[in-house]
This record gives C-alpha cells, structure tokens and sequence, in this order.
C-alpha cells in the first residue's frame, strides 16, 4: 500500500509502511520514516548538509539483500539535487544531496544507511573533518575502543585539535575532528601517523594494519576513511543491522564509564530523548570556528606500516 504525502511542497509516496523492517523489534517500515521525520531531522541535515550521499539500501531489512550505491537511484525525482564528483580520473558521475526535509523522506523512503564523504560538495577532495574509525576485533569490544579513544582524544588534543565521539551503530566507535579545510590526502597522512603512534603506544591493544590475522584481541584504528574516495556512516543514520541502532553521538563521560559493551548501544527510540538532554553532541562538527589546521611536518615513517 502506498501512502501520498505532501512535504515541504513536494509530493511524496510513501510505500509498505506496514512493512517490518527489524524482525528482532518488530520495527516497520512507517516507524523508520517517523524517525526520520521527527526525531533526528534538525541534526541528521546539518551533517548531510552540502554534502554527496552514498546509500547503503536494505529494502527488504537488514536479513534481506543489501546493496552499496553512490549514483541516484532509478526513478530518483527531478527535484532531488544532485552534484558531480570525481569517481575515476577524469570522469565525473553525480551523487545525491539531501538539503531538506523532502528529500531526506524520499531517500528514507528507500530504507537507506546514509553514508557521507569528509568533504562538501563544490570542492572535492578538500576536508573539513578527520575520521578514526576503531574497529574491535573479538574478543575485543566497545569497552576497549572506548580505551583506545581516550589516548586518541588526549593525542590530538596535544596537536591543538578537538575530538568528537559516535557509536558506529555495528559494534566500534567513531572518532570524528573538525579540521580547516585540507586536502584529503594530507590529512589521511596525519591519521595514518597518529594510527602507527597508537599502535606503538598501546601494543597490546591497537594494530593499525588492517589484516584480519591482527585484529583478534585488539581495536583496528582504521584511518583510511579519510581517504577522498571513502566515506562514514552520516551522525544519526539507522544501521542496516538486526536492531534500529544508530550511529548515535556519544558524550566523552559515557566513553569514559563505559564497562560493558550495550552500555553503548542506542536504537531509534532512545534518540529523541538523548537530543532532548544533549543535544548534538556533534555541533562542534557543523561549526567552522571550531576547526583547527592540521600540523605541519608530520608524517608516519613507511618502515612502520
């Protein structure tokens, strides 16, 4: 059954809202959409703001096929703006940019990760955020990516730069920095560095290689999301996972307290009242006077990696 709508003076059809999309919660189809409608939508836009999408699509729920996509899909309406970015050298395709409400349910309605690039559109490739992205490996959990984060925090602090938390909204965290813009390739030899540095520091606890055959026990400092090609799940986007999680913002307290691995896991129905008490804790990301120059002169040594 498809529903008509009207949003922000475009005309919308809203389908199989009935549909259950977690079979674990029993969450459907009409319950994502109402998320997305009300309960993250002022935050959710300002970190998609400007910037290309790529969607992760479950249609069928997180048990049915999931399918990874940059360029907008079939039947994508006129009015949904689109930029080009560089895909392949010399070539250009256009991506998704959700700017409002309207297009945020239309892409919504397509049962969608939202994932985002470090840089805006109009100028590919120049970032104005850094992302670590800490990654367990079993037995390992939360509880040590919260360790490693808190090294990372007071490392980058000493470089004059802030940190900012999210859970991945699978099972790592999320490290995000808002930087002066850069380009892409220079600050994923800062990350890379401080990577290397936390392995060094943290032997026991952090591998920055991304072997599989490394990571059990330990937290994968992955950096190569800062790649200009590469892309992060956008701050309070559903996962396509058993439950509605969300990569959800994260105070330092709650990293700092965290014991157990749920302490730090948070679906569609915990966010309203976290933004209510909170707010976004990820403001500093959207806020050009918070962003710092990356230093200078830095640069891993290759016999490390």
């Amino acid at each position: 059954m498809t529903q008509i709508t009207e949003v922000e003076g475009r005309r919308l059809a809203l389908s199989n809202l009935d549909k259950v999309l977690y079979p674990a919660t029993g969450t459907t189809k009409g319950e994502v959409l109402h998320y997305y409608a009300t309960a993250v939508t002022v935050p959710l836009l300002a970190h998609l703001r400007d910037r290309p999408v790529s969607f992760l699509r479950y249609p069928d729920g997180p048990d049915g096929p999931c399918f990874f996509t940059k360029n907008p899909p079939p039947g994508t309406p006129s009015w949904v703006r689109t930029t080009p970015v560089p895909h392949r050298e010399d070539e250009e395709a256009d991506q998704v940019v959700v700017d409002g409400l309207a297009s945020l349910m239309w892409a919504a309605n397509l049962v969608v990760e939202f994932h985002t690039p470090q840089w805006h559109a109009g100028a590919p490739g120049i970032a104005d955020r850094m992302v670590f992205d800490l990654d367990p490996g079993a037995p390992a959990t939360m509880v040590e990516c919260c360790a490693v984060a808190q090294w990372l925090r007071e490392r980058l602090a000493a470089d004059g730069l802030l940190a900012c938390g999210k859970t991945s909204g699978s099972k790592g965290l999320h490290l995000l920095v808002p930087v002066e813009p850069t380009p892409a390739d220079q600050v994923s030899a800062y990350a890379r560095s401080l990577a290397v540095e936390a392995a060094q520091a943290l032997p026991d606890l952090v591998v920055h290689r991304m072997s599989r055959a490394l990571r059990p026990g330990k937290v994968f400092v992955d950096f190569s999301q800062n790649a200009a090609a590469k892309t992060t799940a956008t701050p309070y986007t559903l996962r396509a996972r058993p439950e509605p999680t969300v990569s959800a913002p994260v105070a330092w307290e709650e990293i700092e307290e965290c014991r157990a691995p749920g302490e730090l896991v948070f679906r569609a129905g915990d966010m309203a009242a976290r933004l209510a008490s909170h707010g976004d804790l990820l403001g500093p990301l959207t806020d050009p006077g918070r962003a710092r120059p990356l230093p200078t002169g830095r640069r891993p040594d290759p016999g490390v990696l």
